[in-house]
């Protein structure tokens, strides 16, 4: 079992500049591929960005990439969305998950509760 809890959510301008962190409890932390997924109002859950167990490998969502930067501390069991350059269309509740490496909500096991993010225009 692997509980997750994001943090580091809220208001900013766009343009402005959020750091979400996601911890996790457990061991084999460094095992998991880890997820950041989004959903809008209305919206469905979709992929934003994804990191490797070892941090080599990481990708992302077209709409995000060069503005955002996913990466994980496997000795404090947290990842991290460093998000840059932040748009209105960037506002969601943001959720952390773990499981395999994939853009799929099905190819993670364990989830966040979620954190919102609001961009102001």
């Amino acid at each position: 079992q692997v509980q997750l809890v994001e943090s580091g959510g809220g208001l900013v301008q766009a343009g402005g500049s959020l750091r979400l962190s996601c911890a996790a409890s457990g061991r084999t932390f460094s095992r998991y591929a880890m997820g950041w997924f989004r959903q809008a109002p209305g919206k469905e859950r979709e992929f934003v960005a994804s990191i490797s167990g070892s941090g080599g490998y990481r990708n992302y969502e077209d709409s995000v990439k060069g503005r955002f930067s996913i990466s994980r501390d496997n000795a404090k069991n947290t990842v991290y969305l460093q998000m840059n350059s932040a748009k209105p269309e960037d506002t969601a509740v943001y959720y952390c998950a773990a499981g395999r490496t994939g853009w799929r909500v099905y190819d993670y096991d364990y989830w966040g509760q979620g954190t919102q993010v609001t961009v102001s225009s």
